[in-house]
């Protein structure tokens, strides 16, 4: 029996961008790959400032997003593969978000 192994390259994304509801890669083969926003919660509920501070990692095989804490492969934008987040840990992330901020308050007495 005769076994064929193909490795398969995934190409690297070399740019980003997000709109109200598509998040595109162009892919360093030239495609352009656009998936729905609501794919990623995270991205979804983000505001446009924060989906707009990305950055390559790994050399283009994702993109991290460091305000709301995401990271997408390329290889799963390119599949079509939703987050795989939980319910629980999305929910855990959306109430972190709606904390107040506590400051403290300096209080001076004469």
């Amino acid at each position: 029996m005769i076994t064929l192994t193909v490795a398969i390259q995934v190409p690297r994304a070399h740019h980003v961008m997000v709109t109200d509801d598509t998040l595109t890669v162009n892919l360093s083969d030239g495609r352009s790959i656009a998936v729905p926003l609501a794919w990623y919660p995270r991205l979804l509920r983000g505001k446009a400032e924060e989906r707009n501070n990305w950055r390559l990692i790994g050399e283009g095989e994702g993109i991290h997003w460091p305000d709301l804490d995401e990271d997408i492969s390329v290889e799963n934008v390119i599949s079509g593969k939703p987050s795989g987040e939980s319910q629980r840990s999305f929910k855990q992330w959306l109430e972190g978000r709606a904390a107040p901020i506590k400051q403290e308050r300096n209080i001076v007495t004469a």
